[in-house]
């Protein structure tokens, strides 16, 4: 891992971040490439639930949930 690459779980919100790994596979990795989460796609916490999961991300114009477990496999680097 490089070391100015942090889990999406991590990334502060109204901080913006860039997708640089995703560190799964099967389905989950699949419905992320459907939603647009690739290398390079810039990411931005929204919103957390009362409890801190989930956690609304803008990701490409919309708005989409991701628990703790999923955007902890998703690995960005903070613009």
């Amino acid at each position: 891992m490089n070391n100015n690459q942090i889990p999406l779980n991590q990334l502060p919100v109204g901080k913006k971040a860039n997708v640089t790994t995703l560190t799964f596979d099967g389905t989950t990795r699949r419905r992320m490439l459907d939603l647009g989460v690739i290398d390079g796609t810039e990411i931005e916490p929204l919103y957390k639930s009362p409890s801190g999961n989930p956690v609304a991300y803008l990701i490409r114009g919309a708005v989409i949930a991701l628990r703790s477990d999923v955007s902890q496999k998703i690995m960005v680097s903070m613009l």
